[in-house]
């Protein structure tokens, strides 16, 4: 499955998302690059514009878990809203290795501190996160339907 999105994803929007998520050299004082969750998301959509793929081969399982750092909340829901709406609820045809799932993935360990279920609809996801963290995701859908 090493196909392009086939509706296309904004690249250059994911990557103002994880730019404006990272705490820079200023707050980390050595980027640990893909050893944090979003250096990691950074170097994925990095060589997702080089190479346009949907999928990262074992994307998921190379998610820096235990990046303790902590981001701005408001950037992070931000940018989960954006990767939601760029999801193509692909429903029964979900990878856990999609470009798109890695990255919300990354972003869901920085604002959460874990993983969390997707099952391929941006709509069924928002519904769990009102159930699991009913404050940000109030916010993150607000974002998502603007």
């Amino acid at each position: 499955m090493s196909e392009v999105h086939k509706k296309g994803l904004d690249a250059v929007l994911v990557q103002n998302d994880l730019e404006s998520c990272c705490r820079g050299k200023s707050s980390c004082v050595v980027c640990q690059g893909a050893d944090c969750t979003i250096g990691y998301a950074k170097q994925c959509i990095h060589n997702y514009i080089q190479t346009p793929r949907k999928e990262i081969p074992e994307g998921t399982s190379r998610i820096p878990t235990m990046d303790l750092k902590v981001y701005d909340e408001a950037e992070l829901e931000n940018a989960i809203a954006h990767l939601l709406k760029e999801c193509k609820d692909c429903r029964e045809d979900h990878t856990e290795d999609c470009i798109i799932n890695v990255i919300r993935n990354c972003l869901e360990v920085s604002l959460f501190g874990d993983l969390h279920p997707y099952e391929g609809s941006a709509l069924q996801y928002l519904m769990y996160l009102q159930s699991a963290f009913p404050e940000k995701a109030v916010l993150i859908a607000d974002i998502y339907k603007s």
